[in-house]
């Protein structure tokens, strides 16, 4: 780990603002063309766009039978761009476990509210955990719970997996998407994880990784946490795991995947360019998000073979 290759990202907040008209103009163009263009992504198999489609029913749930008001920003953004990026697999990934598995009891590690939710709202019989020590993003999350009627069933924490005051072997099933590579201890977690599980339990989790490990950091502390700078004055971002750093701190800690799925991008610096884009162009076209994915990214057989960034996809049995 001391020898990984680190990289410092300067964070610029400064990004243009559209006006009103602006934005109700591209809401209506994006309304036109998010549909077409999840026509379009069925030509590459594109991960994700069934669960895609789920989002849509959930909008539609939440605009005609919510118990509570949910600003029709969000409605839109539910229904036409609910996620972008690695998301489409990443979700794909965890949604198809989740829908072929029994679940009485589920756990949430701080994934993004889509999958805890929609799970939630279709299948009656699960009651639901949440951590996320981000208070902004719970707080959106609150209003979701309330909206779908959930909160007899669905509980948030606002804590650290760490401390988080469950009993062990408590959970049927745990969930964490795109989190552990954010927490700089790592191990810790995913022991954490491991402990709240029940035998015969599963738990899925996806990070990012490249052929070759990275650690990034940036000079902007996005989730409000008491993350200390380093001797740069960065705060440390993410990881990105090679072969040998899955292993290391999660293979070593809970024992092998009984099943993976490593997805990236096809070229090389596709995926920091098109994340450069989304944080400098408020008009960056989300509608095309689930093209993209299946145009410029796709399977790999393992981490070794990724040509650039990409991420993967673990589930795990506990005995």
């Amino acid at each position: 780990m001391n020898n990984i290759k680190k990289s410092y990202l300067n964070f610029s907040s400064s990004r243009q603002r559209l006006s009103r008209i602006q934005k109700l103009k591209r809401a209506l163009i994006g309304s036109v063309l998010s549909p077409a263009y999840w026509m379009l992504a069925h030509r590459y198999n594109t991960p994700g766009l069934q669960f895609r489609a789920e989002c849509g029913r959930l909008a539609l749930h939440l605009l005609f039978n919510c118990k509570k008001i949910i600003s029709y920003t969000d409605l839109y953004h539910l229904m036409f761009w609910p996620m972008d990026s690695t998301r489409y697999f990443e979700f794909d990934f965890v949604w198809r476990i989740l829908s072929r598995v029994q679940i009485h009891r589920y756990l949430d590690i701080s994934s993004p509210r889509l999958i805890p939710l929609i799970l939630l709202n279709k299948r009656r019989e699960i009651t639901g955990d949440l951590i996320n020590p981000d208070q902004k993003d719970l707080s959106v999350t609150s209003t979701f719970v309330n909206a779908l009627g959930l909160t007899d069933r669905c509980f948030l924490h606002d804590c650290l997996v760490e401390s988080a005051a469950f009993e062990v072997k408590s959970f049927d099933i745990i969930t964490s998407i795109s989190v552990i590579e954010h927490i700089p201890d790592d191990i810790q977690a995913i022991q954490k994880m491991w402990e709240l599980l029940k035998p015969g339990g599963r738990l899925l989790l996806t990070v990012p990784c490249a052929a070759e490990a990275s650690e990034q950091y940036i000079n902007y502390d996005f989730y409000g946490l008491p993350v200390p700078k380093n001797d740069r004055g960065y705060f440390f971002l993410q990881r990105f795991y090679d072969q040998s750093l899955v292993e290391d701190r999660i293979y070593k800690t809970i024992g092998e995947p009984v099943h993976f799925s490593v997805f990236g991008e096809k070229h090389i610096g596709f995926f920091r360019r098109n994340m450069g884009e989304k944080w400098s162009n408020p008009n960056y076209p989300y509608w095309q998000e689930p093209y993209i994915m299946g145009k410029e990214y796709r399977y790999f057989s393992k981490i070794a073979d990724l040509s650039g960034e990409g991420v993967i996809g673990m589930e795990f049995i506990k005995k």
